[in-house]
């Protein structure tokens, strides 16, 4: 059905809903990446292109896939010519054009991708209707509880590896950084839910790889990081940022994390294992606040510091970054995988600005409710 929706129903009893729907999307175009970025098309490829080439092909499930991470991660899956399924509650479009794409580009991915729509944490659903297709391998792009993977572990008996996308906010907080995979973690953590999930995934013998990402930026980021930044630099109003703005942080693009969940499947050297994924290179806030501005052509900014425990921000967050250094080694990943980033900070954010903010695109209105706040206030660092 060219240009539309096919539909596959399953015969499940009391689930006369459950499709498999070709849906949207297609290999990473858009401005960059067309003219740039060529996928799998080009035998010398330029830089920020993603040249990995998997055994053979499989039946995947992912769950989610819909934003930001599973958008770029589905796309190669599919340009590697896999059968790609994503699980989703069908809330949101099941795919969309990158910034920039071609119509037949987007056209030629949305007739490839497969629907399954539907609840993670209807648990019986989640059996029933995985155990009805069968899947080779599962990507978990939004798992946050153990309690919503044991399901899809039960389903799936002859499962051939489950990739987890965790979180470096796992670790336990330290005076010894970089975080490297085998530093200790905290388990009153927010992430608490991803390290059950690890250590459910670990007792079950599953042959599982889990990835643990620092920032996450690029295009199409549902998370205030970058954003946060070219919202101020746009109206030319300062930056605000906790203490002495020297803390060091760690940001890694997405189409690079995309690469390396690429590079973990089917990968002996990623079996049971766990993964650092982010840039190679550490920033401090000041640094991000000034490398934002020179990825979007703005003036150096003005850069205001305070201190965050004289002010009462209520629910607001002032600032979209944990107040501490916070970095982890990405070394594991480069000696068992030969995963290297390709993007440098500049040239990432300036990705992210050239296919998204700078379009007029994004997430979330400008609110500097807390700038005037803070700047509002003579308690100011000097």
């Amino acid at each position: 059905m060219a240009g539309g929706v096919a539909t596959v129903q399953h015969n499940l009893k009391m689930q006369p809903s459950v499709s498999l729907l070709p849906s949207s999307q297609s290999s990473f175009c858009g401005s960059k990446f067309t003219t740039s970025i060529q996928y799998k098309r080009k035998v010398c490829q330029p830089k920020g292109a993603l040249n990995v080439t998997a055994s053979s092909a499989k039946k995947i499930l992912v769950m989610g896939g819909t934003r930001f991470i599973g958008i770029f991660l589905s796309r190669l899956l599919v340009e590697e010519g896999h059968q790609v399924t994503l699980f989703t509650r069908g809330k949101a479009p099941i795919t969309q054009p990158l910034p920039g794409e071609a119509d037949e580009a987007y056209n030629a991915f949305k007739s490839k991708i497969l629907h399954l729509k539907g609840d993670r944490k209807d648990f019986d659903f989640v059996k029933t209707s995985l155990a009805a297709e069968g899947f080779d391998v599962v990507y978990d792009i939004n798992g946050r509880e153990a309690v919503e993977v044991e399901p899809i572990l039960d389903a799936l008996p002859n499962l051939e590896q489950y990739i987890y996308c965790s979180s470096a906010g796992v670790y336990l907080k330290s005076d010894l950084l970089p975080h490297c995979e085998t530093d200790a973690v905290d388990p009153k953590s927010r992430h608490k839910g991803k390290l059950e999930t690890e250590a459910l995934l670990e007792s079950k013998g599953v042959n599982y790889t889990s990835i643990r990402p620092v920032y996450i930026y690029g295009p199409l980021n549902y998370n205030p990081v970058e954003e946060w930044f070219f919202h101020r630099l746009k109206a030319g109003r300062p930056i605000p940022i906790p203490n002495s703005g020297l803390q060091v942080t760690q940001l890694g693009h997405v189409k690079d994390l995309a690469t390396a969940f690429i590079k973990v499947l089917g990968n002996p050297k990623a079996s049971k294992q766990v993964f650092n994924i982010s840039g190679d290179r550490y920033v401090t806030f000041d640094g991000l606040a000034r490398a934002c501005a020179k990825a979007g052509g703005f003036p150096e900014p003005e850069i205001v510091h305070y201190n965050p425990k004289e002010f009462d921000f209520g629910k607001k967050k002032a600032f979209p970054f944990r107040d501490q250094h916070f970095f982890a080694s990405v070394e594991k990943a480069k000696a068992e995988l030969g995963v290297v980033p390709e993007y440098g900070l500049v040239e990432g954010l300036k990705d992210s600005y050239d296919l998204d903010f700078g379009r007029g695109t994004f997430r979330k209105a400008a609110d500097f409710e807390t700038d005037d706040i803070i700047l509002g206030k003579s308690l100011v660092l000097s």
